[in-house]
């Protein structure tokens, strides 16, 4: 090793004899871009002229996409080169590097990064399981723990075929590394129950089995997430036995210890009108408009028009909402490893979802109720009250304490 360093420095002095690298004691220097005029024929001769003449260092040679070549050089040979009449420019080099994992505006909101996986800081994950019903899941996303899952829609893979799934999963559990984005429990593992085709449409005997597997797997599946709804309301009677087949699957599902986060809508009407999100043994979730991952408003719209830190104008409402959570401009996963940003009460429920999950991560044995009961308890105020018709202010998402 002692060997290969002496004849490092060796190489490196024969280096700056040849090529005029400065060397101790020498004016400072720099790394410049030099883009030659294009009646230049030779580039690589003019930058070999260039070092020559100026004692300059000369890195790439470009030929193609334009003329000119990168090099080490002092302020003088700067200035003496833009006195060249084949220079066109001289300008300074930067730093690239690749784009670093982002924490979006949704997970900042409800302080993702200030739970117990710490979102963001590029390590950890959750020990957790969480199923994604919905149209499946990218299962080569390189920001997805995709352990596996079913296909109750179209027959085949449970993979994605739409996007929106995908978007949803990396809400709930994007894995906190250098790429892309963080989810709110990271890493947690992902069961892709795909129940709507590519349209993102489906019925409810396709929902009903995806919720009859999670339901046969909740010994594994801790949360579940449901950012679909359809016509519906709260069946009459009480327990799991109502007639309503899609309730009292759901119903069956959280008494085997299944804690679901299901959009409120986005019909802006109310929630009780739809199902699951009419459901009592569920968390329905509104969406807040959020732009810049802060309280008290002052954000400008971002991808749609609305006010910022309020009630979403889409959002479905009412006395059968349980939490509210970002929902507006919402960037997560995508379908063919990409990234997008979405608005809906579908970008909202798997904030309440991920929560759930870092909950029931450190409180093994806490029921649906239980869980529902914790979010709602460390759930904040710390949102504007308007342009919500029922005038309910639900609580806001909070991991801090999770």
């Amino acid at each position: 090793m002692r060997r290969r360093l002496l004849f490092g420095s060796v190489l490196a002095l024969l280096l700056a004899a040849v090529v005029g690298v400065p060397t101790a004691g020498a004016a400072p220097t720099g790394r410049y871009i030099v883009v030659l005029t294009d009646s230049v024929e030779s580039p690589g001769a003019v930058a070999a002229e260039h070092a020559r003449t100026h004692g300059l260092a000369v890195g790439h040679v470009y030929r193609h996409a334009l003329k000119g070549y990168s090099g080490l050089m002092t302020a003088a040979d700067v200035q003496a080169l833009r006195a060249d009449a084949r220079v066109a420019s001289v300008s300074r080099d930067g730093p690239v590097s690749i784009d670093a994992q982002v924490l979006p505006t949704g997970i900042d909101r409800i302080d993702g990064e200030l739970s117990s996986a710490v979102s963001g800081d590029g390590a950890g994950s959750v020990d957790v399981d969480v199923a994604v019903i919905d149209t499946g899941i990218d299962l080569s996303h390189p920001d997805l723990n995709v352990v596996g899952g079913v296909n109750c829609s179209t027959g085949n893979s449970f993979n994605d075929g739409n996007g929106h799934g995908t978007h949803v999963a990396g809400t709930v559990a994007a894995v906190d590394n250098s790429d892309g984005v963080v989810g709110v429990a990271p890493g947690a593992r992902l069961w892709a129950v795909r129940v709507l085709n590519n349209r993102g449409s489906g019925s409810f005997a396709d929902i009903i089995c995806g919720v009859d597997w999670v339901t046969a797997n909740a010994n594994i599946i801790e949360v579940a997430n449901m950012s679909l709804s359809g016509p519906g309301a709260e069946p009459t009677g009480s327990g799991c036995a109502t007639g309503d087949a899609f309730h009292d699957a759901v119903c069956g599902s959280v008494a085997a210890g299944v804690t679901y986060a299901v959009s409120a809508g986005n019909q802006h009407i109310n929630a009780a009108n739809r199902v699951p999100a009419a459901y009592d043994e569920v968390m329905t979730i509104s969406a807040l408009a959020d732009f810049d991952g802060k309280p008290a408003g002052r954000a400008a719209p971002t991808c749609r028009a609305d006010e910022d830190d309020t009630f979403a104008n889409f959002s479905n409402f009412g006395a059968d909402v349980d939490l509210i959570a970002p929902g507006v401009c919402i960037l997560s996963t995508y379908r063919r490893g990409g990234y997008a940003t979405i608005s809906g009460t579908s970008m909202s429920s798997p904030h309440a979802a991920g929560a759930a999950a870092l909950y029931t991560s450190t409180h093994a044995s806490a029921t649906p109720a239980q869980v529902k009961s914790a979010l709602q308890a460390a759930g904040t105020a710390n949102w504007t009250n308007a342009d919500d018709p029922d005038g309910i202010k639900e609580r806001l998402v909070n991991v801090s304490t999770f």
